[in-house]
């Protein structure tokens, strides 16, 4: 069965693509910001298909967007190179870093623990709707495809840094010096799946409550 799309949820994927596209013009790093969000054009009419076969909730939808966008904030600055401390002095804010003690750009951290806040939700929707599972039994399937996922995500960027001029690796890679930097990545995604599959629990129970 084909559905329609709402027209909330086409605005959102537009707006999505949009950014993907902008952050491509001009960009400080030609050359690699391409690698990183050229798939998110792939990534959201993939999504924009998909949805025609198996309709979602606006918040999940809204949730997949947040995630890609951050990653699209991301790719245009190859991660490391992200200007959040000088956006927050631009408008008055204290500095991220010295707030929470970091001594690296960590941009693609909050990424990652994105990728699991905001993924658990829409997967562990789509199994409950369209594959008739119990939401525990697939808020728990969306935890295990948000470590999988960054897992062969860490394995896809080496693969591809491989591939690469040294410059440029050490560049898309980001890891900025850290050699335990996939396996913190992975921890994050963890983190930020189990935040998000707590939270998905507890709003199922407040909605069974008289």
């Amino acid at each position: 069965m084909i559905a329609k799309v709402p027209r909330s949820q086409l605005v959102l994927l537009g707006l999505t693509a949009a950014a993907a596209v902008f952050s491509l013009i001009d960009t400080p790093y030609p050359r690699l910001a391409p690698l990183q969000n050229l798939p998110t054009l792939a990534v959201v009419a993939a999504i924009a298909v998909a949805l025609r076969r198996w309709p979602m909730p606006t918040s999940a939808v809204m949730s997949i967007c947040l995630f890609l966008l951050l990653h699209t904030i991301g790719g245009r600055h190859i991660y490391s190179n992200v200007p959040y401390e000088a956006w927050a002095q631009a408008v008055g804010l204290p500095s991220p870093d010295k707030a929470l003690g970091l001594t690296r750009n960590s941009w693609d951290r909050l990424v990652h623990l994105s990728f699991g806040l905001c993924w658990v939700h829409p997967v562990a929707t789509w199994l409950a709707r369209h594959k008739r599972l119990t939401m525990a039994l697939a808020t728990y399937i969306a935890v295990e495809f948000v470590i999988a996922g960054s897992a062969l995500y860490e394995i896809f960027e080496w693969l591809l840094t491989v591939l690469m001029a040294g410059p440029d690796a050490l560049a898309y890679n980001g890891q900025q010096g850290d050699p335990w930097d996939p396996q913190k990545d992975m921890a994050l995604a963890t983190l930020g799946a189990v935040l998000a599959a707590i939270a998905l629990r507890f709003r199922v129970r407040l909605r069974r409550e008289p």
